[in-house]
């Protein structure tokens, strides 16, 4: 059995857009911040440190890329970080500062391709580990790489089982069963879908896992990105690109924090892991509710490197 009642919050507040070392000195003072309320775990949004495009096409139609799009993706690019690096370590150390646990959504580069990858640290400071977004959703595929099924983590913790899926991610039904089947109790689910659709389908997640969900959000407006910024959406300063929509909900489905639509917030929730009990007494999707006589899910974990070096040959 896990610990007893813990406050967990999930932090919406926005990236200060491509300017890596600003978001992540915010990102420090939010951990603080969750230090001095007594919060435990802390889960920050998709794409928070290293920022989420939203609204710029870079340069993109089908057949062909225009030069700007080209240099836009540049400055996106060297704006991501390294896992683990110098700003990992800086949150680490918060984090043993804050003596708490924290989800953040990064922007990871590796080589010349950037993941969409949420970092999972713990009170000690320790990188516990990370997952790459498996599926990047409609235009995000231009910019973002397809992670593979050896960044699935779902970590032991003291409050118990921690693990998290990205946005849309929540909408395959073949991922969310594996999480189940690893005994996700505290499900993260960072994201930057700020619709009222989100709400209902955490819902859902909370429901089918009968597990706590903790989804944050973004909040950020026209006004907080360079004025050359080529958006799509609008060029009026005062246009919210993203308008948050954090929550938390416990395993029968019961909103604990509703959605937020009012700004940046840190919103704090009693979570009582005696709750997942009392959730999977009558339901527990990869336990007594499965029927693994007719449905059978097969779940490849092996990294997929596009070239394996040492590998024995003939001869």
């Amino acid at each position: 059995m896990h610990g007893g009642r813990f406050r967990a919050a999930v932090v919406q507040a926005g990236s200060v857009p491509f300017d890596t070392a600003a978001t992540v000195d915010k990102t420090l003072g939010l951990i603080g911040r969750c230090a001095e309320r007594g919060i435990e775990l802390a889960v920050f949004p998709e794409a928070f440190v290293g920022g989420y495009p939203k609204g710029i096409t870079f340069g993109a139609v089908v057949g062909a890329r225009r030069p700007e799009g080209r240099d836009w993706f540049a400055r996106y690019h060297a704006g991501a970080i390294a896992v683990p690096g110098r700003e990992t370590e800086a949150l680490g150390k918060a984090c043993m500062r804050a003596r708490l646990h924290a989800v953040v959504g990064v922007i990871e580069r590796d080589g010349g391709t950037l993941y969409c990858t949420v970092v999972f640290f713990g009170p000690d400071g320790g990188l516990l580990g990370k997952h790459r977004k498996l599926m990047p959703t409609a235009a995000e595929r231009l910019v973002w790489g397809y992670g593979d099924g050896s960044t699935l983590p779902v970590l032991e913790t003291p409050h118990g089982r921690l693990g998290a899926v990205i946005c849309w991610e929540n909408y395959m039904p073949m991922l969310r069963m594996a999480m189940y089947a690893k005994n996700v109790q505290i499900y993260c689910a960072p994201t930057a879908d700020d619709r009222g659709t989100w709400l209902p389908s955490m819902q859902m997640v909370a429901l089918e896992g009968r597990c706590f969900v903790l989804s944050a959000c973004q909040y950020i407006a026209r006004g907080a990105y360079p004025a050359d910024y080529p958006c799509e959406l609008s060029n009026d300063p005062g246009f919210v690109l993203m308008r948050g929509g954090s929550c938390v909900v416990d395993p029968l489905g019961g909103v604990l924090v509703a959605p937020h639509f009012q700004g940046e917030a840190i919103l704090e929730a009693e979570l009582d892991p005696l709750d997942i009990a009392r959730g999977k007494y009558d339901f527990d999707v990869a336990g007594h509710y499965a029927r693994p006589d007719v449905f059978r899910l097969s779940v490849n974990e092996a990294p997929q490197p596009p070239v394996a070096f040492g590998a024995r040959g003939g001869g």
